[in-house]
Parts: structure tokens; C-alpha cells; sequence
């Protein structure tokens, strides 16, 4: 049987406690809720809940952490062990309380929080012990994952050992933060604050895109990252690479959002592990985050969740009347369109597409078809067909629909449309541009340098010929 990727978990690991409620009426001691408990059950939390959704995933997991030598600590080492974990990396220490967060719910709203925790930092003996159980278990493992509570395990000076190690190994190292001081994190490949952690982290605000890019690329220098994902709430995901992308959310219903940061970090260790960049990472985790904030409580996200969640990319390409409807129902967000014939797609085509839809918050882009594009370049082109064009743009991340139009220009799509920001490439730099005056702006993002799809077809043409 094939051996499952393992990946090691080092962080806080708790206790979800829940309460289910029934509440019908006023307390006469206080102008409180009467809740009357149905139901009352546990589960692993914190790095636990990172844990539960690794396994998930089918990844195989090693765990190193201290919790405390009491019913709590005792339970989460309990539920490892059935999940047929090796606890030895589990240390339980007498001086320790384990950490419990318990949640009221009622009608499926959280009506009260309540924490029993310890949130000093381990001996100098337990982290002797946790740095000996990392160097046993690091050969062998395909990721490095931080689960950081700021409960006191993550210590600075170990998590930089840590790091050390695993660079050294070529083993990524991905961080889900806390705190204020995001330097016990550098060197870590990725870490994945929301937008709150994140201005703590640089001391500066966001209050739009421009802020969010220049808090990303900061955490990014700043902590040697080769990532950073700034996650959104409900207005999706930063990637900060080489640019700055935003993928909005996907999330229908949200009933709770606790532990959906877990299921992000777990999602997007998984993606990684199995080769994707990125990009397809991050939406990945977009969709399990989605599926994590329509559960009730610490819910694990599994590839069948997911899979029955995604959207169909086909549900991209959509008819110019359905545009229109779309366009009305959002004319509270910036609307960007741009145009081409997307014949073979290219590095060139996709960064022109992250750039465009950087400019606003849905992207659309108008496709044209074959006659169109026969019209336009001639005996031989398309190489693709429409459907085959549209159906590979509708897999990128940067483009929210696609619409097909059968005439030279899009005059007709930008008028019905009337966009906010219209996107042209380099070569219109000077040029008037069909629909300039229509749209509230005009941006032009220069192509990639030896990047289209003629040089393409020559170099394919004249292998043949070789």
C-alpha cells in the first residue's frame, strides 16, 4: 500500500467543548438567556482541529506538543491514539493546565464563550525534550505545520531551530500566527494571518487594496517569506507572491467560522505537498474554508466535501443577458472587463489576467469566437475552439466569468456592461480604444516579454519542420 505524506504538526492543542442548547426564554435573576443544555461533546481543537483535517485530507500526521497531565490533556491525547496517531510526541506535564474553550449554542448561534486555559511559556526542559522529538521525527516528513495559539509552546528560539532544519531539508514550512511579534516566524515559507494579525504584525492599517498589498509585501521582506496569505473574512484571500492576488470567497452560508483558519493551513499543506503552486493552493483552501464556515463548530473539511461544493467552471461562461444580471446585482463591487482571443494560453495571458483582476473585484472577460478570431488573424486560427478556450480560461483563479461575442470588437459587451475599469494590453499603448469612452477608466498592463501565441505557433511549426 502506498505510504501516505506525513506532515508534522508542532502547536497549541486544546479542547472544543460545546454546550447545545435549547433557549425559549428570560432569566427573572438578570436580563440573560436561559439556556438548557441538550447535548454536550468534545473535540480536538487548535492544532487539534489542524490535525482533524489533515486526516481529512488522507495526509498522515506526527504531532509534537505539551499539554497538560489532566482530564482535558488526557482526552486529547485519548482521541489522537484512536485516530491511530503515535502520541509519544504528545507531552503531558503535571504543571500544566490544558487549554478547554467551551461554546453555549443555541439555535445555531453562539451565545457565550467560556476559556480555561494556561498561556505560559514551557520550561526550558520541555522545549529540550520538544526540540529531541523534532530532530527523532523531521527525516521523512513532507511539510513543517505551526499551529501558534500563543498558549506557550511555540517558543521563539525553538521555532527558529525548527525552521533552521527544515530549510536545510528542503521541507516547507508553513505558519498559521499569533501574537504581535511575527519575527520567531522568519524564514518559514508561508504564513497565513487574517487582515487584524496582520496589522498588529506591521503595525499598519489596511483599509483597502493598496494598504493589504503593502502589508503583504512588508510581512513578506520582513520575514524572509516566500508567501504570505492574508486571509479576508468574508472578502475571500491575499496571495502575496510575486504580485499581490485577491481570491474572493466562495462561501454560501456561514453558520460559524471557528476553526476556519485550521482547515486553511491543513487545506493548503495538502495542495502544496501534492505540487500545486500557489495559487491553485490558496484555492483550494478558499473552497475548504467554505465548506468549514457552513458546518456548525470545528468541522473538518474531507476531498469529497470539497469536491461536492466546488463550483463547476463551466458556471463561469455565461450568456451576455446573464452577465447583465450578474453586472446589476453587484454594482456595489468594481467591475473590470477586458477582451481577446485567449487562442493557446500562455504565462504571458495568465499575468495579464492576475493584473487585471487586481485592478477590481470581479473580472470578466469577454472571449471571442471562432468566426471572430478567423476574422481577426487569419486562415488557421483559432487553433482552439471557443468552447475549448473558455473552458481553459474558467480554470484560472483570476477570472470570476467569460462571455462569448461573435463581432470584431466589444462594443456591444462594454455598453451593456459599462464597466468600471476597462483593461488593455501593451501593444494599445497611444491608441484610441472601442469602448475607452465608456468605461469609467481605461488601464493598460504591459505584456511578458516574448510571451504570444504566434511565436508559440512558429516555434511549433518550425520543430516540425526539424
Amino acid at each position: 500500500m502506498q505510504q501516505k505524506p506525513v506532515v508534522m504538526v508542532v502547536g497549541d492543542f486544546m479542547v472544543d467543548h460545546y454546550l447545545y442548547a435549547k433557549s425559549t426564554r428570560i432569566s427573572p435573576e438578570a436580563p440573560v438567556q436561559i439556556a438548557q443544555v441538550q447535548e454536550e461533546l468534545s473535540y480536538l481543537g487548535g492544532a487539534g482541529n489542524v490535525v482533524n483535517n489533515l486526516l481529512a485530507l488522507q495526509m498522515d500526521v506526527s504531532v509534537i506538543s505539551v499539554v497538560g497531565d489532566d482530564e482535558k490533556g488526557r482526552f486529547i491525547r485519548d482521541r489522537l491514539a484512536q485516530k491511530g496517531l503515535d502520541t509519544d510526541g504528545l507531552i503531558l506535564d503535571l504543571k500544566r493546565q490544558t487549554t478547554q474553550k467551551s461554546r453555549i449554542i443555541a439555535q445555531h448561534q453562539q451565545m457565550l464563550r467560556i476559556d480555561k486555559e494556561e498561556s505560559d511559556t514551557i520550561s526550558q526542559a520541555l522545549q529540550g525534550r520538544l526540540w529531541e522529538l523534532f530532530l527523532e521525527r523531521v527525516d521523512g516528513i513532507r511539510c513543517l505545520l505551526l499551529s501558534d495559539y500563543d498558549k506557550g509552546v511555540l517558543v521563539p528560539d525553538l521555532i527558529q531551530k525548527m525552521i533552521g532544519v527544515a530549510k536545510e531539508k528542503n521541507i516547507p514550512v508553513l505558519v498559521d500566527p499569533k501574537g504581535r511579534d511575527f519575527l520567531k516566524y522568519k524564514g518559514a515559507t508561508l504564513i497565513t494571518p487574517n487582515k487584524t494579525e496582520a496589522m498588529l504584525a506591521t503595525k499598519h492599517e489596511i483599509k483597502d487594496d493598496k494598504d493589504l498589498e503593502k502589508v503583504g509585501f512588508l510581512l513578506k521582506e520582513m520575514l524572509d517569506l516566500r508567501y504570505a496569505v492574508i486571509t479576508l473574512s468574508q472578502e475571500g484571500m491575499a496571495i502575496i507572491a510575486d504580485d499581490m492576488v485577491k481570491i474572493p470567497t466562495i462561501a454560501r452560508d456561514v453558520f460559524d467560522v471557528t476553526g476556519a483558519g485550521d482547515t486553511v493551513i491543513a487545506a493548503i499543506a495538502y495542495a502544496m505537498i501534492l505540487g500545486d503552486d500557489i495559487y491553485e493552493a490558496a484555492s483550494f483552501a478558499n473552497m475548504a474554508a467554505a465548506v468549514a464556515v457552513s458546518k456548525m463548530g470545528c468541522a473538518t473539511v474531507s476531498l469529497e466535501d470539497i469536491k461536492a461544493y466546488a463550483p463547476d467552471a463551466n458556471t463561469k461562461i455565461r450568456s451576455l443577458e446573464e452577465i447583465e444580471k450578474i453586472v446589476a446585482q453587484n454594482r456595489d463591487k468594481k467591475i473590470v472587463f477586458t477582451n481577446g482571443c485567449f487562442d493557446i494560453l500562455h504565462a504571458g495571458h495568465v499575468h495579464y489576467l492576475n493584473m487585471a483582476k487586481k485592478f477590481g473585484d470581479i473580472l470578466i472577460l469577454g472571449l471571442n469566437a471562432d468566426n471572430s478570431v478567423q476574422r481577426l488573424k487569419g486562415e488557421g486560427r483559432p487553433v482552439n475552439p471557443q468552447q475549448d478556450r473558455a473552458d481553459v480560461l474558467a480554470g484560472l483563479y483570476s477570472v470570476d466569468y467569460i462571455v462569448i461575442f461573435e463581432e470584431d470588437t466589444p462594443l456591444k459587451l462594454i455598453e451593456k456592461i459599462q464597466p468600471d475599469i476597462l483593461v488593455k494590453g501593451g501593444d494599445y499603448e497611444g491608441k484610441e480604444i472601442v469602448g475607452a469612452k465608456i468605461a469609467k477608466e481605461t488601464r493598460i498592463v504591459q505584456y511578458k516579454d516574448g510571451k504570444s501565441t504566434t511565436k508559440i505557433i512558429q516555434k511549433v511549426k518550425a520543430s516540425c519542420l526539424n
